[in-house]
């Protein structure tokens, strides 16, 4: 038969034979693969996300030394500037976490660096910095408290849990 097709009396024969060509259902299973593929992309790519957004949140927790973000209260940041009315020098929030101190510091016009461990913290203070207008005097590292000199600052601000204390006390004893 010309065209390539299945001869109308062949077809006739299969469908009262019950045996029909499953041609419908090869497009059907098509469209639920394509679906599977893309439901099981969404709730992968969601974990993925969850995951990234939540590790730098939880493994502080999961140290040896739990170092916990708890965000400063406009309390503390406004005693903090008041301890730094009558000083002068760079200085330095080690964990500084949302960056609240460091932000409040530069706007007092004080050269203000923080170190934090998560990145997250990280991002977020530095956006905070720049819609403040104080990005040139407030800088934002990501690294451990432990790895870094504080030689060159004249302010230390540290906002610790009590068994970070002990731990430094257990090092220079």
């Amino acid at each position: 038969m010309e065209g390539g097709g299945t001869p109308p009396e062949t077809l006739k024969e299969e469908r009262q034979s019950g045996c029909v060509p499953p041609t419908s259902l090869e497009g059907n299973s098509l469209k639920k693969s394509s679906w599977g593929f893309l439901f099981t992309g969404i709730v992968g790519g969601t974990l993925v996300a969850v995951y990234a957004v939540a590790t730098p949140f939880i493994t502080p927790a999961l140290r040896r030394i739990c170092l916990p973000f708890v965000p400063a209260t406009a309390k503390q940041i406004e005693n903090v500037v008041k301890m730094l009315r009558c000083r002068r020098g760079p200085l330095v929030d080690i964990g500084s976490g949302d960056g609240r101190i460091v932000i409040a510091a530069a706007k007092e016009g004080f050269t203000a660096v923080g170190y934090e461990l998560n990145p997250w913290l990280v991002w977020y203070s530095r956006y905070c910095a720049r819609r403040e207008g104080v990005q040139a005097s407030a800088k934002f590292y990501i690294s451990d408290l432990w790895k870094v000199t504080f030689s060159k600052y004249s302010n230390v601000v540290i906002f610790g849990v009590p068994q970070m204390r002990n731990q430094e006390c257990l090092r220079n004893g």
